[in-house]
């Protein structure tokens, strides 16, 4: 075998050891998405049959069906909006460990910050007529 076909030789393998390279780079990267987008959503969806705890936390039985269920509608390529809308849907509202942002759930988010405020305005108008 004369030189010219060593260099060929060397760089047919690799090129073909940067194609499978990139091949596994590409497949554990698009896992690690469906991954870590699955165990975002396991931290906001609450166990249906525990108190406070979400699915990622829970190894109830009903924990691991919600699990699954995220798992295979991140793989079927659904949004995390969608997949949270199903998930409200099958199993109501109180589904999710925090309240929504929209309609009563911002009543609820703005409930505290308004207590909060009245007492302090409450606090100072007192302070000030006994000064």
């Amino acid at each position: 075998m004369n030189v010219l076909g060593v260099l060929k030789s060397v760089w047919l393998w690799a090129a073909a050891c940067v194609v499978v390279g990139a091949l596994v780079v590409g497949a554990q990267g698009a896992s690690s998405t469906v991954s870590s987008r699955a165990t975002h959503l396991e931290s906001l969806v609450r166990c249906p049959s525990c108190e406070d705890l979400s699915v990622a936390q829970s190894n109830a039985t009903a924990a691991i069906a919600v699990r699954r269920e995220i798992v295979a509608q991140v793989r079927a390529g659904r949004s995390d909006t969608q997949i949270l809308t199903s998930l409200e849907a099958t199993y109501g509202s109180a589904i999710f460990l925090s309240p929504s942002t929209s309609g009563l759930g911002t009543i609820l988010w703005l409930a505290p910050i308004l207590v909060g405020l009245l007492v302090l305005v409450s606090g100072a108008r007192l302070w000030r007529r006994r000064r």
